[in-house]
């Protein structure tokens, strides 16, 4: 005869230990609440990741943060931890109008600068207050608009527009066919409509100690379950119940999902998500491209490379020296485009940005087709902000989500993860102490 365990009680169930689930679950544990931390993966961090590889310790996954970004400043306050500057570019390579180009980086930039504020010129008429992007009713008219509809409006030359197309392709890190202007003007309206100090945001400052010396500080005290991988979410009652996939249940008065919205339809959730939240599973990110550690010969002088759209990899720059070679990290925007363990292949693909580099070994992970992730930072799809993000921000009876592709503000980075896991946590502290 075969007898049901009997579930595991908590307070809070909250499935997934990246920066949005450990956040939220300190934050709960100092409320006096007992927290379960389910994790599929057997590390903590989720699209965090310092791994070792090519003889240091590498990001394979999030990586920059900055001033402009409250959360994860307060945090690295918090836990003594500072910055380290990534090298400053010395020269720059990139490709436009059918042709390769080689300047300073300042020239580089002035090519970016034109075509760009006048693409972002109105981020703080749409988003007057960034952390709070539902403040102007106008946004609803233009989150139909895709960032190749606007270049076509702004009648841009061929050479700006292909810059500009391969810059917002590395933001996005994927396509831009179906890329929402709105989630471009986020993003600058964070940090007061100034495009350059938002790129700088992007890809400049790293975490003194790496991602997992943050993460690690967070997670100190929580009761977290590695390798234990939800199946299905029951959040019909009062209290919801958690299934994993080993046949483990759990009981709690609160549920926060933290997965990224690509890894949501391997959940059963019941009842069923409303369809808005259902849409938004099914059609995933914009974000499927791909991140690559390259280690090429002999010591590089740092330089910034921003290739064509359609190439495997659009964007490279100097990261690191490492024993008389140098180490790059670089951008594609498809996965699908290259295979980033492949060492011949990033040699061609690098072979496209820059002129006479010998690739001598890399390292990647492909989270676009990693089960847990199914996508790399959250960027938006037309239609999300206003049709789908609100529904996954309210509660559902004792079911919350939180994580980046979930944030009010800095969607798409470790920020943005902290913040929703603080707002998730503030919540239903506030409800659990009424």
């Amino acid at each position: 005869m075969t007898t049901t365990p009997t579930p595991e009680q908590a307070d809070v169930v909250i499935i997934g230990a990246g920066f949005a689930g450990l956040t939220a679950a300190r934050e709960l544990r100092q409320a006096g609440l007992k927290v379960i931390v389910l994790e599929a993966r057997d590390r903590i961090g989720g699209r965090t990741w310092l791994d070792d590889r090519l003889g240091r310790p590498l990001e394979m996954g999030g990586t920059w943060v900055h001033w402009t970004q409250p959360y994860v400043w307060a945090e690295m306050k918090r836990y003594g931890l500072g910055t380290v500057q990534s090298p400053v570019p010395e020269r720059a390579y990139w490709w436009a109008a059918g042709q390769r180009h080689e300047g300073t980086p300042d020239q580089l930039l002035g090519e970016i600068d034109e075509p760009n504020r006048k693409l972002v010129q109105g981020s703080r008429n749409y988003f007057p207050q960034p952390f709070s992007p539902f403040t102007s009713t106008e946004i609803k008219s233009i989150d139909e608009v895709s960032l190749p509809d606007k270049f076509i409006e702004l009648g841009l030359s061929e050479y700006s527009r292909d810059i500009l197309e391969s810059f917002w392709a590395l933001n996005f890190n994927g396509p831009v066919a179906g890329a929402a202007f709105t989630q471009a003007l986020r993003w600058v309206a964070l940090t007061n409509g100034d495009w350059m100090v938002n790129f700088e945001a992007c890809a400049t400052f790293k975490i003194q100690g790496g991602t997992g010396k943050l993460i690690n500080g967070i997670a100190a005290g929580t009761d977290v379950r590695l390798g234990t991988t939800v199946a299905s979410v029951n959040y019909a009652a009062d209290k919801a119940t958690v299934s994993t996939t080993d046949g483990g249940t759990f009981e709690a008065g609160y549920v926060i999902s933290t997965l990224p919205l690509g890894a949501l339809g391997a959940v059963e959730f019941e009842p069923s998500l409303p369809a808005q939240e259902q849409t938004a599973i099914n059609e995933g990110q914009i974000s499927k491209g791909i991140k690559v550690w390259i280690t090429v010969k002999g010591e590089v002088k740092p330089f910034v490379a921003l290739g064509s759209a359609e190439w495997p990899l659009n964007f490279a720059q100097a990261e690191y020296d490492q024993d008389g070679n140098t180490i790059l990290v670089a951008f594609g925007p498809d996965t699908a485009r290259l295979d980033g363990a492949d060492k011949a292949q990033v040699q061609v693909a690098l072979d496209l940005l820059v002129p006479d580099l010998e690739v001598l070994d890399v390292a990647s992970h492909d989270w676009t087709n990693d089960p847990l992730a199914r996508q790399t930072w959250p960027m938006h799809r037309t239609g999300f902000l206003t049709e789908s993000l609100p529904g996954f921000q309210q509660q559902h009876g004792p079911l919350l989500f939180a994580g980046s592709d979930f944030a009010n503000g800095w969607g798409g980075f470790i920020d943005g993860a902290i913040e929703s896991g603080l707002e998730a946590a503030r919540t239903i502290a506030n409800q659990h102490l009424a």
